[in-house]
């Protein structure tokens, strides 16, 4: 199924999307939304599901840590949160793509709730949040100290455990 993967990112709009999300941030200290936090994302995440036994496709978690973020832009235009725009964004992807619906409606939930995954999250959306908690580079990152984020991020926590 990693042929599926291949159409999302060839799909003209999600480099697009990506694009737009540079354009914000070309000034930003902290973390950037870009194509290396996406595949991040999406490798954590896989990974966290097989040490944890979720049954999920990987393609199904590679889909959903590779859009999780591609409307980013929109809240820095407007103020509206980009977990919700990113699920938008990611319908008429997914569809290009041939993900079905139960598997869209999956995605685009995990997508939803990438920000404050909870007990009553989705499996997917409990592994894309903390995927993208522990692809932070807080550990060497040069303004952790001024990092609102800093001190809720797991990544040291995590690596230093191994």
């Amino acid at each position: 199924m990693i042929e599926r993967i291949d159409l999302l990112l060839k799909h003209p709009r999600y480099f697009f999307y990506l694009s737009e999300n540079s354009n914000r941030e070309q000034k930003r200290r902290y973390c950037r939304h870009d194509w290396q936090h996406m595949r991040d994302v999406a490798r954590i995440a896989y990974i966290l599901a097989m040490e944890e036994k979720v049954l999920l496709g990987r393609d199904i978690i590679y889909a959903a840590g590779l859009l999780h973020d591609i409307g980013r832009w929109k809240e820095y235009d407007t103020g509206e949160d980009h977990a919700v725009v990113s699920a938008v964004l990611a319908r008429e992807i997914l569809d290009c793509a041939g993900y079905s619906g139960i598997e869209c409606e999956l995605i685009l939930r995990a997508i939803q709730e990438h920000r404050r995954a909870s007990s009553g999250s989705s499996p997917l959306g409990q592994l894309i949040c903390r995927a993208d908690d522990l692809s932070r580079p807080c550990l060497m990152c040069d303004v952790k100290a001024d990092c609102y984020k800093s001190n809720k991020m797991e990544t040291a926590k995590y690596f230093l455990v191994y």
